[in-house]
């Protein structure tokens, strides 16, 4: 496909991918293998992470200084998927070259960080969009269907639990802006962006003084109550995710879905569960949420529909938001 072609809107998306971690692997893996996107070149901080990823696909440039990978590679459109600290240089720097971004979460560390892209930032969002992959699980997207022909929630519950070692793993690390935000985004979409009008959280902290769990509650005018848990604290014995759950109640109704880990177990010596999450990135016929919030960008893209309610740039500000009163909340209750 020639850059001419792509340039009037026509044909697969020719895309860049910025960090080559595991998701940034997995996102450039899905980008080479999906009909709707061309991959034309990856960037990583370090050449070891680029050898690593050409060991898997050859074919595809990669570049360690991020201008040139703009000015040479011809990608109109980036994923954004490296450290969160560089989310936001990196995205000033593609908006600012005029291309159309996908960023992973979070947007920032911060609302005033966040904010910092807003000039940049097209009043529909349609060059930001930002990337939560929970909101496109088939699972939540079946239930966010059933809770619009149901009625008014009374109660929401959000379980996402993972391992014990992500504490020694990644000092630092807390699962409120790590793990818990996946479901502030899918409770923003369940009460169409409506904000709540009271936040309550706490921590708990281990005795070396890190924060493994983070526990929240908001309310919201219409008495719909959430109560939300994101924790490190798995043992070695279970999934390695950790598991994933939501339940839902109306009147006269509930509901639950259990999308972490997915269904499917093998034993030998031990348990596995081979489909952690619903990402199939490594084959010719990627399927899950990954492929779906790309073929969704793709289409933003072209035009052909505007970013999905809980991905605007706008949304991401609001969770921030929310993010910021919660850890607030926890901290004055952690005094």
């Amino acid at each position: 496909m020639s850059k001419e072609q792509n340039s009037s809107g026509t044909g697969p998306v020719r895309v860049g991918v910025i960090g080559l971690g595991r998701f940034g692997t997995l996102h450039a893996l899905t980008a080479a293998s999906l009909a709707e996107a061309e991959l034309v070149g990856v960037v990583a901080r370090r050449q070891t992470s680029l050898d690593a990823f050409h060991t898997k696909r050859p074919e595809v440039p990669g570049w360690t200084d991020l201008d040139r990978a703009i000015g040479e590679s011809g990608a109109e459109a980036w994923i954004v998927a490296c450290s969160n600290a560089d989310h936001v240089p990196v995205t000033e720097a593609l908006l600012a070259a005029g291309k159309t971004v996908l960023l992973e979460k979070p947007v920032a560390t911060s609302c005033v960080e966040a904010e910092r892209l807003a000039p940049l930032v097209r009043g529909d969002s349609s060059n930001l969009m930002v990337g939560h992959i929970l909101l496109f699980n088939s699972e939540f997207r079946e239930l966010r269907v059933e809770a619009a022909q149901r009625g008014p929630l009374a109660y929401i519950d959000c379980a996402r639990h993972r391992p014990a070692s992500i504490v020694r793993d990644f000092p630092g690390e807390n699962p409120l802006h790590a793990t818990m935000v996946h479901d502030l985004y899918c409770l923003q979409v369940l009460m169409n962006r409506v904000d709540p009008v009271a936040f309550s959280a706490r921590y708990h902290v281990t005795q070396e003084g890190a924060i493994d769990l983070a526990l929240a509650q908001l309310q919201w005018s219409s008495g719909t109550l959430a109560n939300c848990v994101a924790s490190y604290t798995t043992p070695s014995g279970m999934a390695p995710r950790g598991f994933d759950r939501m339940e839902l109640f109306g009147e006269g109704w509930s509901a639950r879905i259990s999308p972490n880990p997915r269904s499917i177990e093998l034993w030998d010596d031990r348990a596995h569960w081979p489909l952690a999450l619903e990402i199939r990135a490594g084959d010719a016929h990627p399927t899950g949420m990954m492929a779906e919030e790309q073929r969704t960008f793709y289409r933003v893209v072209r035009g052909t529909q505007p970013v999905p309610v809980g991905a605007t740039f706008h949304d991401a500000l609001q969770v921030q938001r929310w993010l910021d009163r919660l850890e607030a909340a926890a901290l004055l209750n952690r005094m």
